[in-house]
């Protein structure tokens, strides 16, 4: 019997992923995403979360640990599930509330985290 092994999240800002032309907007692809939670409903487990004026659903119903609290700041490890009308929905393994975290700082270091790799990946390919 063959097991398939978990994918990593990728990294990546909502801004980045919420267009179809993204590396990033495969459907199933593992992705790590953060954001304000803005929108919850108990009865779907659905989640909304925002980075700038960009939002994102968060399917949460494996989470039964998770508090959840309206304005807080969350990051979410999962799969992405793209649908016919290019409507995403991040179906979350993991999630923790980051309260606390500087997003503007954690962009500026997504920023050098891909300049890093893509530079990396240039002195390997030369």
């Amino acid at each position: 019997m063959a097991l398939s092994a978990i994918k990593s999240g990728a990294l990546v800002s909502l801004k980045d992923l919420m267009h179809p032309s993204s590396e990033f907007f495969k459907d199933g692809a593992s992705l790590r995403v953060t954001g304000k939670l803005v929108e919850y409903s108990v009865e779907t487990a659905i989640a909304i979360i925002v980075d700038g004026n960009v939002n994102l659903k968060i399917d949460t119903q494996h989470l039964i640990e998770l508090s959840i609290r309206i304005g807080s700041i969350y990051q979410f490890i999962g799969e992405l599930l793209v649908q016919s009308d290019n409507e995403a929905i991040l179906k979350a393994r993991v999630g923790r509330n980051v309260d606390g975290i500087d997003l503007n700082l954690y962009h500026q270091s997504l920023q050098l985290l891909r300049q890093f790799q893509a530079d990396h990946l240039n002195k390997r390919t030369n």
